[in-house]
């Protein structure tokens, strides 16, 4: 699997990086009966469904192109905005994230909880600050970084 999402890492940075785009996400991943190839991507002031229909268009391309065949099973190409909920996958996005509310997993509970939603106070390389809120009372936690399994921005209900 990371063979394939190296391989189309490679092919698609070009594009991204000529339209000013980054690459937030790429999954190949099965689902039922069926393979996905998905590649997430952002600019800064957002992207539109016709910049995702480029980018899916040229890297359809060079996919259909490429030898040997990176992916020589069927599969479906989806190519999109990672939404409201965007992931927090590296340190930059941690860094933008401060100050917003964000959803954390953990491998591990904290406090007999493996999940938590707050807004990111403070972010540094082995942990992170949330403030949560406990009925009518708000509370910094400190999570360390090794025992967050997804973090994503959430929306506020």
């Amino acid at each position: 699997m990371s063979a394939v999402v190296d391989t189309v890492k490679d092919m698609v940075m070009p594009i991204l990086e000529e339209n000013n785009y980054e690459l937030v996400d790429l999954e190949f991943v099965k689902e039922g009966k069926s393979w996905y190839l998905r590649v997430f991507i952002d600019k800064e002031d957002g992207i539109d469904i016709e910049e995702c229909a480029y980018v899916s268009e040229r890297l359809s391309e060079k996919l259909d192109n490429a030898e040997p065949d990176p992916i020589p099973q069927a599969y479906f190409l989806e190519v999109s905005s990672p939404g409201a909920e965007r992931p927090l996958k590296n340190e930059e996005d941690y860094q933008k994230a401060v100050g917003n509310y964000i959803h954390v997993s953990l491998y591990e509970p904290i406090d007999n909880q493996k999940q938590y939603d707050g807004f990111l106070q403070s972010v540094d390389t082995n942990q992170i600050v949330l403030k949560i809120r406990i009925k009518t009372r708000e509370k910094e936690i400190t999570i360390d970084r090794k025992k967050i399994a997804k973090a994503h921005l959430a929306v506020q209900i």
